[in-house]
């Protein structure tokens, strides 16, 4: 992808916006983002990963992303994503699934929905299709969500139903 970018020969817009197909095709993708520190903050797989000029917009097949963030790690696979341009947005569909890994004093977290849109700088996500959301034995079914801080706070939207099991123990 980088020999790519350095040698392409840029085009006239009236050519690039007569392509309709992409420009490049990359299979068994892996794309690594590193932050000011030096340190990773995320890791992108994809089976096949297709750039089109047209809008600037890049797809991907069988996404796998991972997010680190001050020592969590959320890992996000879905049948396909769409990246606009300038990768703010990542807008990811079919079998979402989001997992958060427990960390000392937290949980395990985990999300199921069929769409997400992910801004990965920003580390917010939000969906408008139903979702689940289970936590420590707890689950939530809700129409949708809103998330900031990649679910440090998080909103279920429309229809929440809830189930939290009963504490076992004695009463005292």
């Amino acid at each position: 992808m980088w020999l790519e970018r350095v040698t392409r020969i840029d085009e006239p817009a009236a050519e690039r916006a007569a392509q309709s197909g992409p420009d490049f095709v990359a299979e068994r993708t892996r794309v690594v983002g590193f932050g000011e520190n030096g340190a990773q903050r995320y890791e992108l797989v994809a089976d096949r990963l297709a750039h089109f000029p047209q809008g600037d917009v890049t797809r991907l097949e069988q996404p796998r992303l991972l997010m680190l963030s001050e020592g969590s790690a959320t890992r996000i696979t879905a049948a396909q994503a769409e990246v606009s341009p300038g990768g703010e947005r990542v807008d990811l569909s079919g079998a979402v699934r989001v997992r958060r890994a427990a960390t000392a004093g937290q949980p395990e977290l985990a999300l199921d929905s069929e769409t997400l849109t992910v801004w990965p700088d920003s580390h917010r996500a939000r969906s408008d299709t139903p979702v689940r959301l289970t936590r420590a034995g707890s689950r939530a079914d809700a129409l949708g969500l809103r998330a900031d801080n990649l679910f440090g706070t998080l909103e279920l939207v429309g229809q929440v139903r809830v189930h939290m099991p009963r504490r076992q123990g004695s009463a005292s």
